[in-house]
Parts: C-alpha cells; structure tokens; sequence
C-alpha cells in the first residue's frame, strides 16, 4: 500500500468524527449519532448487525431508553492511516461508563475501527465496529466466547 499525502484539514476533519460521537452520546441523541454515517453505513457492535443510517438511529434510540440509558462513552484514538484520498480507517479505545463509573475496566474495554469516507464533501462513517479488548478468540465447537 502506498503513503497517500493527505491535508492536516483532512486529518483533522477525521478527529472530530469520534469527538462528534462522544458529544452526541453525552445528550443521548440517536440522531445525531446517525447522522455520523453514510446513508447505507454499518454499525458492527458484538451480537450487534444495523444496516444503513435509520436502522442505526433506531438502535441508539432504543438503546438509550434502555441498557445505555445515563451512559457515557469515553475513548482515544490509537491510529489513522489514510487509504486514498477520499478514505480513512481510524483505531480508537475506549468503553461505555455507567453512571457513576469514571474508568472503563479491563472486562469492559474495547477497540474500535471507523471507516471513513468522504461523499459530498464531508467525512462520514462507511463502517463502525467494535469489539472487546480482552485478548481471545472464539473456541470452535464451544460455547466459551474466549479461549
């Protein structure tokens, strides 16, 4: 893969994305969170499969009414890498914090990938996914979800 020069206005515009996130987490605002992503953007959580920008609203706004409901999500970037002029792939940690909570545990970390794109001029979300930091794959054959 070849080093793809890209404008500081470009990383920058990337940087903001999760800081987007974060603020509209803080209001519970599905909507907003939504509007992160392309029109037929991916959200991929564990157990978790949303295809396109209203199914991503409608699971935050169902999430926080319940389970994520007073939450806060904290986290910090452990990458980017550009893949072209118009794309991103952006790695972060971090992990949701109950009320109350001001650290995420080791049990509940995870690490996360943001593909970006650029359409009509602004950076959004092609693919989200995260996944449980905890070191361990799935056991073939078991119903351990670590090894």
């Amino acid at each position: 893969m070849t080093t793809t020069e890209v404008p500081a206005a470009d990383q920058a515009a990337i940087g903001v994305i999760p800081q987007r996130l974060l603020a509209a987490w803080a209001h519970q605002d599905a909507a907003s969170i939504a509007d992160l992503f392309t029109e037929d953007g991916t959200l991929i959580l564990p157990g978790v499969f949303r295809q396109g920008r209203q199914d991503i609203k409608e699971y935050f706004a169902e999430a926080f009414e319940g389970p994520y409901a007073g939450t806060q999500v904290v986290g910090k970037p452990i990458g980017l890498r550009f893949l072209g002029p118009d794309v991103a792939l952006l790695l972060s940690s971090g992990g949701v914090l109950a009320a109350g909570e001001t650290e995420v545990s080791a049990a509940q970390a995870i690490r996360s990938s943001w593909l970006a794109v650029r359409t009509e001029g602004q950076w959004r979300l092609a693919a989200y996914q995260n996944s449980t930091a905890k070191q361990g794959l799935p056991t073939p054959g078991s119903t351990a979800t670590t090894a």
